[in-house]
């Protein structure tokens, strides 16, 4: 079972930025919750500050990362300021 330990955080390549800004567009306000993952996610954060936790450890990002979480992947999300995103699944 994948961990947070396997979510890719990295600066985009203006390529990959301009495909991900193609993408749909979701917002959440500052919140906690759980999730859990049924597909990969690769998604461009535009704002918001997030941490995400397991039984493992955590992982925090923001804006101007891209980030790809694992299938499977179980997780506490924590929205510290408002996030919005353009994200894909698959």
């Amino acid at each position: 079972m994948p961990t947070v330990k396997d979510i890719v955080v990295k600066k985009p390549s203006d390529a990959e930025a301009a495909k991900c800004k193609t993408w749909p567009i979701w917002k959440c306000d500052p919140s906690t919750f759980e999730w859990e993952y049924t597909e990969k996610e690769t998604c461009l954060l535009l704002t918001g500050k997030v941490t995400v936790t397991d039984d493992t450890a955590s992982v925090s990002f923001g804006p101007g990362d891209l980030v790809i979480f694992p299938n499977g992947l179980e997780c506490t999300w924590r929205i510290t300021e408002a996030v919005k995103k353009h994200y894909n699944f698959g």
